[in-house]
């Protein structure tokens, strides 16, 4: 999970931060940063709504860490 510890880094979020966007408490969310906890689908796409990326890129589908277009709300 080093892109999704990058991302929100480079985003200068903590993450309590984190916790705050998406809902994953901080605890949960370091293991799942440090490789020891997998995350669930939901986890995944808020990480990448938090992060303004894809799923696809947290989980190394892809290498372009921009979001896909999304549709309006």
């Amino acid at each position: 999970m080093t892109r999704l510890k990058a991302l929100r880094k480079a985003r200068n979020f903590s993450q309590i931060k984190m916790q705050m966007l998406t809902g994953i408490d901080q605890s949960d969310y370091s293991k799942i940063e440090t490789g020891e906890r997998g995350m669930s689908f939901e986890q995944c796409r808020r990480s990448a709504l938090a992060l303004d990326t894809s799923m696809d890129y947290l989980a190394g589908l892809t290498d372009d860490p921009a979001p896909y277009p999304r549709r309006p709300a």
